[in-house]
């Protein structure tokens, strides 16, 4: 039976929770009132991360144990507060999302089942031009989040030599997030090859740790810096974004100095206030400098190497190697093999 539905005043709106005791982490007895309440109490930091930004949500309306879904286009019978802007997608087709402008429309949105916000790189006034570089460091079968940590520790020097200041997170799970306030003077294009340059130089420095690989079959036991989450239409999980893992994991601002030593594991959606209350927002010197990115084009231009595959969902992109795997190329055409 569903619990009665309560209202919660946030802000100058009133906010409806909708069955607030269904669980939505059984294994931890966390139910959606309290994702609810972890929302609202974390809701002025993590509106700094989405304001003006269009944002899709990821869904879990039967808690953690059911299907997730991503909600990119914005919900039908939404509240008048819930602003709009409109994006386009690689394939060229418009769609509404949500742009957050207040703390109401975090709970709304949790109320939905949301865990994670995924915002994208743009404002709305400019959603063609990002204005933040992020770089997603993923621990590949056979590495952890200790391995993303070193990985990111070689990352923050490529980043200073290129003359840029980074933000890193945990992502909620064994990957690692960081983020660089850029100006918004370049298109997805160009901050997609900044990030490949970033990939390649990292690699370059940490071969057997790092790979910029887009196949699978060519990254081995390293961390991939996946240099599509900066592609068009590409989101990851914001800073204070609960993920969808049995724990109730966060994803959570670190400093850099411990990334070697925090585990993952001990941020969630009950820790993460309390730690928030007493260590500040270490986000919040992200807005204080936007930098330049010509530094990353010039390294990229000067690799022979060029383009990287899009994924497959994109069309087919100006000078992009053949989204074939490396095994799959090699192999002579049938029936002209010679003894």
């Amino acid at each position: 039976m569903a619990s009665k539905a309560i209202e919660l005043q946030v802000g100058d709106q009133l906010v409806r929770v909708s069955n607030p005791d269904k669980p939505y982490f059984p294994a931890r007895g966390i139910t959606k009132g309290q994702v609810v309440e972890y929302y609202r109490t974390v809701a002025p930091h993590l509106l700094t991360v989405l304001r003006d930004r269009p944002v899709v949500l990821k869904r879990y309306v039967d808690g953690v144990e059911g299907e997730a879904f991503y909600q990119k286009r914005v919900p039908k019978g939404a509240p008048d507060y819930v602003e709009t802007v409109q994006v386009k997608f690689p394939s060229g087709r418009p769609a509404d999302e949500i742009c957050p402008t207040s703390e109401a429309v975090i709970v709304w949105a949790a109320n939905l089942g949301t865990f994670d916000f995924h915002p994208w790189p743009v404002r709305r006034s400019d959603v063609d031009h990002p204005d933040e570089l992020r770089i997603d460091l993923d621990p590949q079968p056979g590495t952890d989040f200790s391995d993303a940590a070193r990985v990111a520790l070689v990352l923050r020097e490529v980043l200073a030599d290129a003359g840029l200041t980074g933000y890193p997170k945990t992502s909620g799970g064994r990957g690692i997030h960081v983020a660089v306030r850029i100006r918004p003077e370049w298109d997805f294009i160009d901050v997609r090859h900044a990030v490949i340059a970033l990939a390649r130089e990292v690699e370059k420095r940490a071969p057997s740790q790092a790979t910029s690989a887009w196949w699978k079959e060519e990254r081995g036991e390293r961390v991939f810096i996946d240099f599509n989450q900066a592609a068009r239409d590409r989101t990851i999980a914001s800073a204070w974004s609960v993920r969808g893992t049995a724990r109730a994991t966060v994803s959570t601002p670190v400093t850099w100095d411990e990334l070697s030593s925090v585990d993952p594991d001990d941020f969630d959606v009950l820790t993460v206030p309390k730690l928030l209350d007493e260590r500040g927002d270490l986000h919040a010197g992200l807005d204080s400098e936007a930098f330049g990115i010509e530094t990353l084009l010039e390294w990229y231009a000067a690799d022979p190497r060029g383009e990287m595959p899009y994924p497959p969902d994109y069309p087919k992109m100006p000078g992009e190697p053949m989204r074939v795997q490396p095994s799959r190329a090699k192999r002579p055409t049938s029936g002209n093999a010679k003894e």
